[in-house]
């Protein structure tokens, strides 16, 4: 027999199914990533029209049966409203909808990407964080938590723990000043090589407390670029849409 069970969570995505219904996907706290389905969630006034639409986190009640999951009723906290009312924004946060679903799993432990989801969409609503930046400790942090973040800490050739002036996206890692320039390695900018030792190992709650210079952001870029192309097997349609439009987005 099945039974209601509540979740803490965020709409990852939803689809129509017939004529009123919505498939939802939501990353949660206890079951890792689930799909449920919203019965009437199309209906005009029904409680679930609101609660069914990416963004929306709170705590959802539903019935676990025997091969699916069915949102019985929903009790949300934020709806992250605002990013729905500028483009640039909505499609960062989309991006990160995205990258979310593409690493969470079902019934695993989620609670730390749930956390990085919900941190990162609280800080593009901030006027004070540049959405590139934003995007780029989003990223990087994704990474850690699944564990396929880069070495940026000690040179991979020599082991060194100091002047580490390079980064070589497919060896997965930095390189020293006399190691890097033996391979085809990128040149590391000091502020972006710290911003990197700073997100992997702070904590959640303080990744978004420092900003980084044009130059530093640029070569940061590149970096996690190249990084992202050799280590993710996936092409996300928001961030398609933002390199596309990246003129409206100076």
């Amino acid at each position: 027999m099945g039974q209601n069970i509540t979740l803490m969570g965020m709409v990852l995505s939803a689809v129509p199914v017939g004529e009123y219904d919505k498939r939802i996907t939501l990353l949660t706290r206890e079951r890792g990533k689930i799909s449920a389905f919203a019965r009437g969630a199309r209906r005009p006034g029904n409680q679930l029209m609101a609660a069914g639409s990416p963004f929306s986190f709170g705590k959802f009640e539903v019935y676990e049966g025997r091969s699916s999951f069915t949102i019985v009723k929903a009790e949300i906290s934020n709806y992250f409203r605002e990013l729905a009312g500028n483009l640039d924004d909505a499609c960062y946060g989309f991006y990160f909808l995205e990258i979310a679903d593409y690493y969470a799993r079902e019934n695993t432990d989620e609670v730390h990407m749930l956390k990085l989801l919900y941190q990162s969409l609280r800080a593009l609503e901030k006027e004070s964080l540049e959405n590139r930046l934003v995007r780029r400790i989003f990223e990087l942090k994704a990474l850690v938590i699944n564990g396929e973040y880069p070495n940026v800490f000690s040179c991979l050739g020599c082991g060194k723990e100091d002047s580490l002036h390079w980064f070589h996206g497919k060896a997965g890692g930095v390189l020293c000043k006399n190691c890097g320039p033996q391979v085809n390695a990128r040149q590391l900018d000091p502020s972006a090589l710290y911003a990197m030792q700073f997100i992997i190992t702070s904590s959640i709650e303080k990744l978004y407390t420092f900003t980084l210079s044009q130059q530093a952001l640029e070569n940061l870029e590149k970096i996690l670029d190249e990084y992202m192309e050799i280590y993710v097997d996936r092409k996300f349609h928001a961030l398609q849409i933002l390199e596309e439009n990246a003129h409206f987005f100076p």
